[in-house]
């Protein structure tokens, strides 16, 4: 009996590191629906329906770029938007995200950002 307790986390580990080779398959039906509601009772259906064919377009994409997401960043993005009403849009919108603040923090600090100013802080009378 504890042979199989102690086994059941370790296969899970390994499903959840095979299943994130792959990009995952989510139900994106909640927030489509949701989207529809979101919008004149007319054009409901017409929105619904624009909102899967661009899931599907998001999902197509980010099956070309998945592999080019380290396997850390794509667990986090997948856990992170499961909670709710997932979409390929949400997940890939984590993804690069976290791609561009860690190039973003590659950058070399002797560099000079000339995009904004620096803020500074007032003291206190």
């Amino acid at each position: 009996m504890l042979k199989f307790i102690l086994a059941v986390p370790l296969t899970l580990q390994f499903v959840a590191l095979a299943a994130a080779d792959t990009v995952p398959n989510l139900d994106v039906t909640a927030s489509c629906k949701g989207a529809a509601r979101a919008v004149v009772r007319a054009d409901s259906e017409k929105r619904e329906k624009a909102c899967y064919e661009t899931e599907k377009s998001a999902r197509d994409k980010l099956k070309d770029k998945w592999s080019s997401f380290p396997d850390k960043d794509r667990n986090f993005c997948t856990t992170s938007i499961k909670s709710y009403a997932p979409t390929y849009t949400e997940l890939t919108i984590c993804l690069e995200m976290i791609r561009d603040v860690r190039q973003i923090g590659d950058k070399p600090e002797s560099a000079p950002d000339k995009s904004m100013p620096k803020a500074t802080r007032r003291a206190r009378p």
